[in-house]
């Protein structure tokens, strides 16, 4: 059984894959708390794989987002697997501070200052800024490197930071801009 806060379909609004039909499927709880995170996820309903799949199957997109909250606290080999045999490409946002099964085709990264990561790849860094030293996260083993702003309210100064670090590439969020789910 894994805590689903809530399985639906939309656009994929932020980074890499931004405007990719998705099948988001949110996950409950967290083990942090960032002060900016917009996401109400502390609820949720106990659903078997079997229930997952069903829901997942209802949507004709190829692309899954886990996501939460925290995913990497309830996910395994075994739904990644479901997944897969379901014909799904699989893609993880992640804080990044719990392993997660090697079978996952795309990770996301949202890594948070001072905290250790405990994932082996990250496809995708995307970092939500709020005015901090990013060179750090320039370090970490990723291709593509996003900034976004924070909730939209501070987009000039994201947009000054990635004009000041080339390697980042400037992430808005889509989906909350052209006011979908």
């Amino acid at each position: 059984m894994r805590k689903i806060n809530e399985i639906f379909y939309s656009l994929q609004g932020e980074g890499y894959y931004t405007g990719t039909p998705a099948i988001f499927i949110r996950f409950s709880g967290c083990n942090l708390k960032c002060s900016f995170c917009d996401t109400q996820h502390e609820e949720g309903t106990m659903m078997t794989d079997d229930e997952i799949i069903a829901e997942v199957k209802k949507y004709p997109a190829v692309t899954v987002v886990l996501t939460g909250g925290e995913p990497s606290l309830w996910i395994d080999a075994t739904l990644i697997d479901r997944l897969h045999e379901a014909g799904k490409y699989v893609t993880v946002e992640t804080n990044g501070t719990n392993p997660l099964p090697e079978s996952v085709d795309w990770v996301t990264c949202s890594p948070k200052q001072g905290v250790e990561l405990k994932i082996n790849r990250i496809d995708e860094v995307k970092v939500v800024y709020e005015g901090q030293d990013i060179s750090i996260f320039e370090l970490l083993p990723a291709e593509h490197f996003f900034l976004q702003p924070c909730s939209c309210i501070n987009t000039a100064d994201t947009v000054d930071c990635v004009m000041r670090h080339p390697k980042w590439r400037l992430s808005l969020q889509t989906h909350k801009l052209i006011d979908i789910r």
